[in-house]
């Protein structure tokens, strides 16, 4: 019976052992789980201005690329404005951003460049009254030109790179040219503004969350040329079923008219407002665009990305042109497939005819 006592006590033992063990087993491979990710390093060129100083926030608290992701920020802009960049740097220390790992600020583009993952590209030239078209196209040729051969010497080699400054477009062709060793598929310009104002309107329009509407299009230009289609865009309805938004409105003749020309003008509308240019819009825009470049798009739906033409839809290639794409794995695809109507064919094309104009008017700049 002792004998019995002793077995059943040893066998306590080795299983007390065991759930120990186990337990510190658990707790290792948690911690694993657990190891803080390396920082990626981000440069927001123009960080001194409106959209910068908006955008430089989200990207510090996670917006751009996830709760659980540790950012270096690199911000550049010119000698004049190296206080405010400093004032910047300075608010960014007092916000105690948990993942905000270091900021450097500088009007050194190599420095700015040096080791960067993500390029978002604010700063250019604005047009200013009385200047001629070509006049600004020169001043962002040469910006571009210069801080592309930074980022081709100094930045990763798999940096990805989104032009918000206008012409983006072109501004991201001239890019592109200049920093061959870049892949063409990691430059990229904003066109999500456009798309997330698409969004807005049609959300408003059927009283809905902008959340239950998707696979709006904005082809082309980022310009009053662009042309936002709504023809394969679905709406979760206020009865709860899912509907093509050109069915839920079921005004043809707002959606051909007055929802394109509002999208197309909504950046006049707001300076008009604001006396200020979107600057908080466009840098949530720019948040949009990265994450889910990086982090992958909901299955089901697609967003507007101005991306290098691959002859897709008929489109020139050789011109950074916007297109529905889906984002998976860092990488994005052009949505095929869809059907194009006589009225998106001219809207497309009248886009596309533009941008290659545009380039024609950037490579006199370069002569």
């Amino acid at each position: 019976m002792e004998q019995e006592h002793v077995f059943l006590v040893q066998k306590i033992l080795v299983v007390l052992f065991c759930v120990a063990l186990f337990w510190k087993i658990i707790k290792y491979m948690c911690g694993l789980l657990n190891i803080e990710k390396e920082p990626v390093t981000v440069l927001v060129t123009g960080a001194a201005g409106q959209i910068g100083y908006a955008l430089v926030p989200m990207i510090a608290r996670g917006a751009m690329l996830g709760p659980d992701q540790p950012v270096i920020l690199h911000m550049l802009d010119i000698e004049p404005a190296a206080e405010a960049l400093n004032g910047v740097k300075m608010e960014l220390i007092d916000a105690a951003f948990p993942l905000l790992k270091g900021v450097v600020a500088t009007s050194d583009v190599a420095e700015a460049c040096k080791g960067v993952n993500i390029a978002v590209m604010v700063g250019g030239f604005p047009r200013k009254e009385g200047m001629e078209r070509k006049d600004v196209m020169s001043k962002n040729v040469s910006i571009y030109k210069a801080q592309a051969s930074a980022l081709e010497q100094h930045a990763a080699p798999d940096c990805k790179v989104l032009v918000v400054a206008n012409p983006a477009n072109t501004n991201a062709l001239i890019l592109k040219e200049f920093a061959p060793s870049i892949p063409e598929k990691n430059i990229t310009c904003l066109t999500r503004l456009d798309h997330n104002r698409a969004l807005g309107q049609i959300s408003e329009r059927l009283n809905v969350h902008v959340s239950e509407v998707k696979n709006v299009i904005i082809w082309g230009n980022h310009s009053s040329t662009q042309y936002p289609d709504v023809n394969h865009a679905t709406a979760v309805t206020t009865n709860g079923g899912e509907k093509p938004v050109r069915e839920a409105i079921a005004n043809d003749k707002w959606l051909n008219t007055e929802f394109i020309t509002t999208v197309q003008q909504r950046g006049a509308a707001i300076i008009k407002a604001r006396k200020l240019s979107s600057a908080l819009s466009a840098a949530s825009a720019a948040s949009d665009h990265i994450r889910d470049w990086v982090l992958g798009t909901p299955k089901g739906t697609w967003v507007s990305m101005g991306v290098y033409s691959d002859g897709s839809y008929g489109i020139q290639p050789g011109i950074i042109y916007s297109f529905p794409v889906t984002c998976e794995k860092g990488q994005w695809s052009i949505v095929q497939g869809l059907k194009i109507d006589e009225f998106s064919r001219e809207k497309m094309d009248a886009t596309a005819k533009e941008l290659v104009e545009e380039k024609s008017l950037a490579y006199s700049c370069l002569n």
